[in-house]
């Protein structure tokens, strides 16, 4: 019998999975906003204009609600993270839909497997990332990077990944560790495999490579190795970068991240500008900073980058654009490392620590040798959480008011404190960059748009909440002080830096393009205070931040955080070459 013994029943097919009407559209472009409905249909925007939410099989009410293209965060760590959380939080819970990994030259791969501990004890201080937590988290089903990106293909994913080639772990794999480690120039058959090696990964899907070089005795020597040595790339010579840089040349495609601080800014700005005349492609300028006391500094950048831009250069400058005050004990503390002899005196395990710190020999040098690239002198940072009822008095109190109070200089009675409580003494340090007229030149420079961000999100995480910057920015510089338009801002968050990085179909809400959305509510963002949590494995803490006011985030057209909470859905993808393409 045709049709069966059963009666046909027909099925109505919705045009799309998902329809969000009634919003305001920033498309990230920089065109005006308008009212507008997004229909998504396989994960990408099929329609933006009027629909029928009755065409839809989820229609989600944006009234009221700002709709914009999902943030995208350059400068990143989660080369660990990611294992154990797939929403790279915090930078997930704030809108970001698309980030980079691998910066700074640090990451995972090549590695051999003898090497992983070591490899892993890097990070421990260079980012702070807990080793107990590495150990336990990273799944090491790799050897090579084109293998790593397999790996987190594998990995669900809440967010979608873009990865860097780092140069630390190339150059160790060609050079062998010690070589490496000396600083001496590589030979012709090892910049050869270099290369080689590189345009392997590069065949793969990386982005292009990542380097940090704090010169050993340079005034931003503030990230060091876990025994207070320098890293690899410290050492590594301008000429590597060449070799590194034409690789990028030969393929016409990639970009470049380098932190350079050797101590002479015009001698770096040479080498930045070398590096993308050589290679042809952006070169990401690390890290366009504010000091409250130092304007002279992101002034002279800008002037620079400035005149990169009228030059036709292709140098552009990242921006620490968050508050960044830092909230740290002596336990973990590694951001004083510009120091020799603060850099030797928290180096060690806690017991060598608390034995150096206690010394009174060695506080003439520490006196004496007082840090301030990371934040606003040491004599501001104030008691915040003291742990016994000898150091409860001072509560809430400057290190410098402790000083006066006892007699004391201010780092003797900072350390005097963190000793009596065994280190563990909660200190807030302000930050260096707090003056909103020095924030504005850098945010709304007329002519040098700086990419928001540098969040280190997955690093310094027992300091920093810096991936909470997309959700402070539009507060701050957009919504309670009118210093960018929320157009002018939805183009700083994910256009700006889509075009810059590479990304091939992201960045705006546009026909086709993949659904990375967020809907929030503007006039109601904000920011939780800093908690701590032990959701790490290996019952590791860290600080967060969470996000408000976030009614949903899409990630290739599916939900992944509705009302400030997570779905669960890991619809992320790694980005080879700058697009995503589902795992097999």
């Amino acid at each position: 019998m045709v049709g069966g013994p059963y009666p046909e029943v027909s099925v109505a097919v919705t045009a799309y999975e998902v329809i969000i009407h009634g919003g305001t559209v920033v498309d990230g472009s920089g065109a005006p906003r308008y009212k507008g409905d997004v229909g998504i249909r396989d994960g990408k925007i099929a329609t933006i204009g009027r629909l029928n939410p009755a065409d839809a099989d989820r229609a989600l009410d944006a009234t009221g609600l700002i709709v914009a293209p999902g943030f995208i965060d350059l400068h990143t760590h989660y080369d660990a993270q990611v294992f154990w959380d797939p929403y790279c939080s915090l930078s997930g819970w704030h809108g970001v839909t698309s980030l980079v990994i691998g910066n700074c030259g640090f990451g995972f791969a090549p590695v051999a497997p003898d090497f992983r501990e070591r490899s892993m004890l890097s990070m421990t201080r260079v980012e702070a990332i807990p080793l107990e937590s590495m150990r336990a988290g990273l799944p090491w089903d790799w050897v090579t990077f084109p293998e790593f990106l397999d790996s987190l293909d594998r990995t669900p994913k809440s967010v979608n990944l873009l990865p860097y080639v780092p140069v630390n772990p190339l150059m160790i794999w060609v050079m062998g560790f010690e070589e490496a480690k000396s600083g001496r120039m590589p030979t012709d058959a090892e910049h050869k495999e270099m290369r080689r090696l590189l345009h392997e990964a590069m065949d793969a899907g990386a982005c292009g490579w990542s380097a940090q070089r704090l010169f050993p005795d340079g005034p931003g020597s503030i990230q060091r190795d876990y025994d207070g040595t320098p890293m690899v790339s410290d050492v590594m010579h301008t000429e590597t970068c060449i070799e590194l840089a034409e690789v990028l040349a030969e393929r016409n495609e990639g970009f470049i991240q380098m932190t350079l601080v050797s101590g002479d800014p015009k001698a770096d700005a040479v080498v930045y500008e070398l590096l993308a005349e050589v290679s042809g492609r952006p070169v990401l300028f690390n890290v366009v900073q504010t000091y409250d006391d130092r304007p002279n500094v992101h002034r002279g950048t800008l002037k620079w980058l400035e005149r990169c831009q009228r030059q036709g250069i292709r140098v552009y400058g990242q921006g620490q654009t968050t508050d960044s005050g830092i909230t740290f004990t002596f336990e973990d503390w590694n951001l004083y490392d510009e120091s020799p002899p603060w850099r030797e005196a928290t180096t060690g395990s806690l017991e060598e620590k608390l034995e150096k710190l206690a010394d009174p020999a060695r506080r003439e040098a520490l006196r004496n040798n007082m840090p301030r690239t990371v934040t606003a002198p040491l004599e501001q940072t104030v008691v915040l959480g003291p742990r016994t009822d000898a150091t409860k008095p001072f509560e809430n109190f400057t290190v410098a008011e402790v000083g006066e109070k006892l007699g004391k200089h201010p780092v003797d009675a900072m350390l005097d404190i963190a000793v009596a409580d065994g280190l563990r003494t909660l200190f807030y340090a302000h930050a260096p960059n707090e003056n909103m007229d020095f924030f504005a030149e850098v945010v709304n420079h007329p002519t040098v748009p700086v990419i928001f961000g540098v969040s280190d999100g997955g690093a310094h995480t027992k300091f920093l909440t810096a991936g909470r910057y997309p959700t402070e920015s539009i507060m701050r510089a957009t919504r309670d002080n009118e210093i960018l338009s929320l157009e002018q801002m939805h183009w700083r968050l994910s256009a700006y830096p889509a075009w810059c990085a590479g990304f091939q179909d992201r960045g705006t809400l546009r026909l086709g393009g993949p659904a990375d959305i967020v809907v929030y509510d503007l006039e109601n963002l904000d920011m939780t205070p800093v908690e701590t949590v032990y959701d790490f494995p290996a019952n590791e803490w860290r600080r967060v931040q969470r996000a408000i006011g976030y009614r949903w985030i899409l990630v290739n057209g599916e939900i992944t955080i509705e009302d400030d909470e997570e779905t669960g859905v890991s619809s992320g993808l790694v980005l080879r070459h700058g697009v995503g393409v589902a795992a097999a």
